[in-house]
């Protein structure tokens, strides 16, 4: 009887998922093991068989070239592209695009990023596309069911910073810190730190971190397109949105199932509706330090909305595909000199932190030490801050 037993958990054990590697000394024609890893356009092209469940582990250093997401997992087993706790990996001055037949996909904790200084971002041309510089939207997403792009850094690139369109659906963005994207032109300053459009499915942009530059960028959220495209069926929920860069959703086509909640916004304004006589929307439980527009909607909740400006606050929100990390915003008016924030949804007493500027979240912490009970304390001054909580 043992014997059987024995055999029965050996019969249905559940086979242990791929594991493919890739480094920047990588080569297309390795075996994607750890001690022979792929270069990583080989890796996201499909020009090798990554079977659904696989995680390709993107090893710390620098990326260079032209990069292609082609890969196909499903609901139950995504294939995961992941950069290993503790590694930096940065795909610089090159993008990523996400195209056909890429389904069920997760990107984390890649950095994507251009180097150029701000002398060199700008044009003799107007409009939103200008072909005499060098640069790319940090990453382009054309396609792709039931993908995931969780925490990555996406700044500095010339063009924008997320380019996601109708040809993704059901699909979510989660944890990413963006700044610092975009171009200034004879116009205006251009570039977002998300473009997007949507028609089918949902989308949903969760506890993201935005703010466009002082030289440059336009918009923070961009959820916007003409009488042509769509902005349809949007989750915009716990994101920090600050400095600069107004929040817009709406086009010139008719919005519907326009969900915006707990965000908290401050220093710019938040747009829903523009142009389009709208259908439906809720907007809820947002703290703005700006102001509120919701126009031309035939339907709309707007409950538990906060404009005051004056309240103390702290907000820390867990980050949901990372069990050691949180974002925090502190509404700070009357700039105390030190805030102290209620960290038990993160930290348990004895747990070692780091507190992190978000615009320098690979550098040198702001704060660290160990939690001591529910609450750390943060020097302050200022009237406003954001940062990434890490659990060491």
């Amino acid at each position: 009887m043992k014997m059987l037993a024995l055999a029965l958990i050996v019969t249905f054990a559940a086979p242990r998922a791929a594991e493919h590697f890739v480094s920047p000394a990588g080569k297309p024609d390795n075996a994607g093991t750890k001690e022979s890893p792929w270069d990583l356009a080989t890796a996201l092209s499909s020009a090798k068989k990554v079977e659904p469940g696989s995680t390709i582990w993107v090893q710390g250093g620098t990326y260079t070239g032209k990069f292609q997401v082609k890969l196909a997992g499903t609901e139950a087993a995504p294939i995961r592209v992941r950069v290993p706790r503790g590694e930096r990996a940065t795909v610089l001055n090159s993008g990523i695009d996400v195209v056909e037949p890429t389904n069920y996909v997760w990107l984390q904790d890649l950095e994507i990023m251009g180097d150029a200084p701000v002398e060199k971002r700008v044009t003799k041309l107007t409009g939103s596309w200008p072909n005499d510089m060098p640069g790319t939207n940090g990453l382009n997403i054309h396609a792709g069911k039931g993908c995931k792009y969780i925490d990555l850094v996406i700044h500095d690139n010339i063009l924008g910073g997320v380019g996601w369109w109708i040809g993704s659906t059901d699909s979510e963005f989660h944890g990413c810190v963006i700044y610092n994207n975009g171009w200034n032109a004879p116009d205006r300053s251009h570039g977002h730190c998300i473009y997007t459009q949507n028609k089918d499915g949902t989308k949903t942009i969760s506890n993201c971190i935005l703010t466009v530059p002082s030289w440059g960028g336009s918009y923070t959220m961009h959820a916007y397109g003409s009488k042509k495209a769509f902005v349809d069926n949007y989750v915009i929920e716990d994101n920090i949105v600050y400095e600069r860069g107004t929040f817009l959703v709406g086009g010139g086509q008719p919005s519907h199932n326009i969900t915006i909640r707990r965000n908290y916004i401050h220093g710019l304004n938040l747009q829903i509706g523009y142009g389009a006589e709208n259908e439906d929307c809720e907007i809820r439980d947002n703290v703005i330090v700006g102001k509120l527009t919701i126009s031309k909607y035939k339907k709309v909740v707007d409950e538990g909305n906060t404009l005051d400006s004056t309240q103390a606050r702290s907000i820390v929100t867990p980050d949901k595909y990372d069990p050691g990390r949180a974002h925090v915003a502190i509404f700070n008016a009357s700039k105390a000199p030190e805030c102290r924030i209620n960290v038990a949804k993160l930290l348990k007493p004895g747990d070692a932190f780091r507190l992190m500027d978000p615009k320098d979240l690979f550098g040198k912490p702001v704060l660290e030490g160990a939690c001591d009970g529910e609450r750390i304390a943060i020097p302050m001054g200022g009237e406003f801050a954001v940062y990434v909580l890490l659990k060491k």
